[in-house]
């Protein structure tokens, strides 16, 4: 089987450094205001996680305004100066080639509320209270 073709296998090394590597350079792009659009100037949008292909030409920015309003709205304008993000992400990076930036709304924040309640319910938290005897939950036999 081909290097890299496994199925199930996570990001490699090399995909997780660069997807790294573009987040931290986006963050600083964005946080000093080095884009040219009074737009995305005014938001302070935070750069969760960058996931980036296998073949190192599309990257994934998962992106949410602070206060986590108006996240449909900071992937549009983050579209709109996409070339622009991409040339200086490019020249501060010192990619040979700049991925293709694509922007979603970061959903990570919700997904953790949730869990959290989740947890923090009554019939959940009896479960994880119990006293685990370490052995399986079956009837014992009586007989």
């Amino acid at each position: 089987m081909a290097k890299g073709n496994s199925y199930g296998a996570g990001p490699s090394t090399r995909q997780l450094r660069v997807g790294e590597l573009i987040r931290r350079t986006m963050s600083d792009l964005l946080m000093r205001g080095e884009i040219h659009d009074d737009d995305l100037n005014r938001m302070s949008i935070t750069v969760g996680e960058v996931q980036i292909t296998s073949d190192l030409r599309v990257a994934t920015c998962y992106v949410l305004p602070l206060g986590g309003k108006d996240g449909a709205e900071a992937v549009k304008i983050l579209a709109r100066n996409q070339w622009e993000l991409r040339r200086t992400i490019g020249k501060k990076c010192g990619l040979k080639h700049a991925p293709e930036l694509r922007f979603k709304v970061d959903t990570s924040f919700d997904r953790m509320d949730e869990t959290r309640a989740l947890l923090n319910r009554e019939d959940v938290r009896r479960d994880l209270d119990k006293p685990d005897s370490g052995e399986p939950d079956t009837p014992e036999d009586e007989g």
